[in-house]
């Protein structure tokens, strides 16, 4: 994520962040320039942008009716809601208590993975436009009380990406971190494992790079519900550190592929964060003097693999010893042995070269 200032006072603003808490201008995200800009009320709902002033913008419609959104729309774009919002299929019910913060929170992480999807230069066209775009459902479970058909899954199927927004709440979903004995669960990771499905499906299958996602991932073709099945009654096999990023990626190739994608989000858009702050690493050792290593370093823009790892790695051992420093869990609970590694190199390629190469 890029850092961000306010444009009237210089103060240093948040993706989230709808108004500058120094000078008190409005905020707002223009999608078409990856920038907040501070924004001066021109009257009839339009804005004008102080990093763009040669156009002007309406607010999200999920913003003037819900506050749930901090996206702009260009004037001329006939749709009242802004990339990130059209792609929802299905919101919370916003007559029961509650649902509008859960919504709100959903809202703020999907933000955080569009801009990383059309950072990477990733499709990212709503299904109501695009037989073949992306669509979210967000649900919440039945009640129990009139329905006894179950817990709504988070998942994805053919285009759309369906989150339980019980997974908004805190509580809740530490204690399902808990009871699937996973170290690591957020909504934005979620977001980013299910997208990851469905670029499989735009990317991979069918394509030129079936063959190389098979010999580093397996076989697609195993029965998915039968490996989930005896994932969830068995465990990951033993040994599974050695070749999974994570215990779950053990379960079946497509999972594999989903948790590898996620992870490779999380390694570009954490790099591209401490770009943006001037932070390098490079660890003391013996009597030499600590190296900040080159703070231009753009992750998005690298043809090659190896120079993400060769700055990922010292900079997610900070993260976690800053964690453990204040009493915290690690930020990255993983380790990345070789053949995981050899899966995220994939992951770039096919992102970089989707023709294959």
């Amino acid at each position: 994520m890029k850092l961000f200032a306010c444009q009237s006072c210089g103060q240093h603003v948040y993706f989230e962040n709808v108004r500058c808490t120094r000078c008190g201008y409005t905020l707002g995200f223009l999608p078409d320039r990856l920038e907040i800009s501070a924004q001066d009320d021109v009257g009839d709902g339009l804005w004008r942008a102080l990093a763009a002033p040669e156009g002007s913008y309406r607010a999200c419609a999920n913003s003037t009716q819900y506050e749930v959104c901090n996206w702009m729309v260009p004037e001329q774009d006939p749709d009242p809601l802004c990339p990130s919002c059209r792609l929802n299929n299905t919101i919370p019910d916003l007559s029961v208590a509650g649902n509008q913060i859960l919504w709100q929170r959903l809202e703020t992480q999907k933000r955080r993975l569009v801009y990383t999807l059309i950072r990477l230069g990733l499709p990212v066209q709503p299904r109501q436009q695009d037989p073949a775009g992306l669509a979210f459902d967000f649900l919440a479970d039945p009640d129990p009380a009139f329905n006894e058909t179950g817990r709504v899954l988070t998942g994805h199927a053919d285009g759309l990406i369906t989150l339980n927004i019980a997974e908004a709440d805190p509580a809740k979903r530490e204690r399902m971190r808990q009871e699937m004995a996973e170290p690591y669960r957020t909504i934005l990771g979620h977001f980013r494992h299910e997208s990851g499905h469905y670029y499989w499906d735009r990317l991979v299958r069918g394509s030129e790079w079936l063959q190389d996602f098979r010999h580093l991932f397996g076989d697609e073709t195993l029965d998915y519900g039968q490996a989930l099945e005896r994932h969830h009654a068995n465990g990951p096999p033993a040994g599974w550190q050695e070749h999974f990023v994570s215990a779950y990626a053990s379960s079946h190739p497509w999972e594999d592929w989903a948790e590898t994608w996620a992870h490779y989000l999380h390694i570009v858009d954490t790099l591209e964060t401490a770009r943006s702050f001037g932070v390098g690493v490079r660890p003391e050792t013996g009597g030499s003097e600590p190296m900040a290593k080159d703070s231009g370093f753009n992750p998005y823009a690298q043809s090659d693999f190896a120079p993400i790892l060769e700055h990922w790695l010292p900079l997610a051992f900070a993260l976690n010893s800053l964690n453990r420093s204040i009493g915290h869990e690690d930020a990255y609970p993983f380790v990345l042995a070789p053949p995981a590694v050899e899966k995220l190199r994939l992951v770039h390629r096919i992102i970089h070269l989707p023709q294959g190469a």
